[in-house]
């Protein structure tokens, strides 16, 4: 088979996928027009979110036989279309789960102890104690919602700290165990001390974390999202932050990214919530790297590699 893969991916992908036999066309730099000329060529496309596989470019994809997605997220791909037309869709979020659950944990620590505001500070020769007093997660309940791949590699990184580590999952049943216990929303929302996001974006979870969502929780809130940026109304969660309802806040994802995540939308175009999101010092911003890991580079490509070999053994 012919694969086409137009994102940049550790070589490891080509590499295995040649050795078995395939015939892989690496080209990053590709354009989608390019993309739409030479689809009809080839059984297999991989790509991270390049670009947008839609039903005009799967209307030519005659011959298309497997679209892989390195990562988790398939929103940039019609996989319904895709299936009613007998394209295989892969992902590979098992690459890069303990990448995110690290960073995770990276943002909660740094939040919980003004770790970033410290830094600044004594940069700027500001030494002041008091003022940066940080608070213990010992004895706190830490909320996922979602406990798939990147959820539970969380938890396991919570297990040491001595928290209370709750989860629900709409979609998975029976999973407590000795990171986690299982528990319905109304639970979330009566006991969590910090809520951690680990949800795909869909229409079901667009604007999930918005005004009437927020005021749902029994007491303030540190709410920490490694998901997807539009599952937070971010106009919603500045209004809170200012309330107190949320106390803090760390974001490796924004509702402005652009649909390849690859950067921010102008910044003439971003309306005022995200100039005051910045400014507030209870917030910690990261350009979605959490997954972004030498470490994750190479396994997402080696997973995605192994699911395709295997399917069409």
């Amino acid at each position: 088979m012919r694969v086409l893969v137009i994102d940049p991916v550790h070589e490891i992908l080509m590499k295995s996928l040649s050795e078995k036999g395939y015939r892989v066309d690496y080209v990053p730099d590709i354009t989608r027009d390019e993309v739409l000329n030479s689809i009809p060529n080839y059984e297999g496309l991989v790509l991270r979110s390049k670009m947008v596989v839609d039903s005009q470019l799967l209307e030519r994809a005659s011959r298309l036989r497997f679209i892989g997605r390195i990562g988790s997220g398939m929103e940039n791909i019609d996989v319904a279309l895709a299936r009613k037309n007998q394209i295989q869709c892969f992902n590979s979020p098992e690459g890069n789960r303990d990448a995110v659950g690290e960073h995770a944990l990276g943002l909660l620590l740094s939040l919980m102890n003004k770790i970033p505001r410290c830094d600044r500070e004594v940069r700027s020769g500001k030494w002041d104690r008091e003022a940066n007093r940080g608070t213990e997660l010992k004895g706190r309940t830490v909320a996922l919602i979602g406990y798939g791949n990147t959820g539970s590699a969380f938890a396991r990184k919570l297990s040491g700290l001595e928290v209370h580590t709750i989860a629900f999952d709409k979609y998975r049943y029976g999973f407590s165990g000795a990171y986690v216990q299982e528990k319905n929303m109304e639970e979330v929302f009566d006991q969590a001390d910090v809520l951690s996001l680990h949800v795909p974006l869909t229409e079901e979870t667009r604007y999930m974390v918005d005004d009437a969502f927020i005021r749902r929780f029994r007491k303030p809130i540190v709410l920490i999202n490694t998901s997807r940026g539009e599952v937070v109304r971010t106009s919603d969660l500045v209004a809170h932050l200012k309330e107190g309802t949320i106390r803090a806040a760390a974001l490796d994802v924004l509702e402005y990214e652009s649909k390849t995540f690859e950067k921010l939308h102008r910044v003439q175009d971003l309306p005022s919530h995200f100039t005051e999101l910045t400014a507030m010092e209870q917030v910690i911003l990261t350009p979605h790297v959490a997954g972004w890991t030498h470490e994750s580079y190479r396994k997402l490509s080696e997973i995605m590699a192994r699911k395709i070999i295997m399917h069409f053994e």
